[in-house]
């Protein structure tokens, strides 16, 4: 971005400084140094804005990023991993008009920052943590997202709005592997002698298309697929990874019944399934009151209502509202395109988004 430009700004640059640095900082979850490098340098912006580093801690070899209070009562809750490997999004930071485009910069970078900023003046039990894990399911932060939330007044997360909503209603998700064992055989030779675990694979599959609930917006998505070892070979072994959506922990609970009781088609094949629930639903009963009360907070600043909204996807709101604790969700950026390559912000709207953010957070302390 020009120096013309960013004048235009005004007192965004600082934000947009540090955005920047975050998003050239590219941190694919897998990749556990990238994860480290993000959040030593989200302990140095955090000096820089705030006056103080961020603790760093480590959670079964993970960097978790933590600024503010030891037990506090209002959590702001964030992630600083993206679903891009390094290199797979181009170019990295791009700037036209309004529109702000690189990896993880909606989900959810920008909102990080903006609570970065939103927390500066502010006094009081308080706690900005940012994960690295939550795009593959929070698997090490899990319990100390759980331990936090229990004794926590509020959980406010940081994830990007939709369509400048928040979220107040998300998917309980479900994941599994099928794994399926069969016997190879000679392909041309002697196919009838393997069992081929391709063929039970495609009957899992269409199996599958059955459990899905349209009216209750269940979905049950088979997603990665791999199976055989050449190609003229019957495949012995095929497995198949499957992703389970619902509003309901009811719907949940009879998917993970229906793929637990799946049997082969051939009578010597065999099926091992792993996996199971990944994140209850987040419901209207834990988020509700959170959501009345910011809305007052932006009435009373000036600021046009809010909105909020029910999505399919999950986020680690889920896992706090679960664990008991009032819980607002999508209070980061205003954009579109997460996990896609069409991926980006609106600018203008960060800085009010962050200032709402650092009034609401007052109107909690306050309590």
């Amino acid at each position: 971005m020009t120096s013309e430009k960013q004048g235009e700004y005004g007192r965004l640059n600082p934000m947009l400084a540090a955005l920047e640095a975050l998003v050239k900082c590219e941190s694919p979850t897998e990749n556990l140094n990238a994860c480290n490098d993000v959040v030593r340098l989200a302990s140095d912006i955090a000096t820089r804005v705030l006056g103080t580093p961020a603790e760093i801690r480590q959670i079964e070899g993970r960097p978790v990023f933590w600024w503010g209070a030891a037990q506090p009562d209002v959590v702001l809750l964030a992630h600083l991993d993206t679903v891009w490997p390094i290199g797979s999004f181009t170019p990295l930071w791009q700037v036209d008009g309004d529109v702000l485009r690189g990896p993880g910069v909606f989900d959810m970078k920008a909102g990080f920052v903006q609570a970065l900023f939103a927390l500066k003046g502010i006094t009081g039990s308080v706690a900005l943590v940012g994960t690295t894990d939550e795009e593959t399911g929070s698997h090490a932060s899990r319990k100390l997202i759980e331990d936090l939330s229990s004794k926590a007044k509020a959980v406010l997360v940081l994830e990007a709005a939709i369509d400048g909503k928040v979220k107040t209603g998300r998917k309980g998700t479900s994941m599994y592997q099928v794994h399926v064992h069969g016997r190879a055989a000679h392909a041309g030779l002697e196919p009838e002698k393997g069992i081929n675990a391709t063929v039970e694979i495609a009957h899992i599959i269409t199996a599958l298309a059955s459990l899905e609930n349209k009216e209750k917006q269940t979905t049950v998505v088979p997603t990665l697929l791999k199976a055989g070892n050449s190609a003229n070979t019957v495949p012995d072994y095929a497995v198949l990874d499957i992703d389970a959506r619902s509003f309901s922990t009811d719907e949940l609970n009879r998917v993970d019944s229906a793929i637990r009781a799946l049997v082969p088609v051939h009578p010597k094949a065999r099926i091992e399934i792993i996996g199971g629930l990944n994140r209850p639903p987040l419901e209207i009963t834990s988020t509700l009151e959170l959501y009345e009360r910011a809305e007052k907070v932006a009435a009373r600043i000036g600021m046009p209502p809010l909105g909020h909204a029910s999505v399919g996807g999950a986020s680690d709101g889920n896992l706090a509202a679960a664990a008991g604790a009032k819980v607002l969700d999508g209070l980061g950026a205003v954009g579109s395109g997460a996990h896609a390559a069409n991926e980006c912000i609106s600018i203008k709207t960060l800085e009010e988004r962050s200032a709402f953010l650092h009034e609401f957070i007052k109107d909690l302390l306050n309590d």
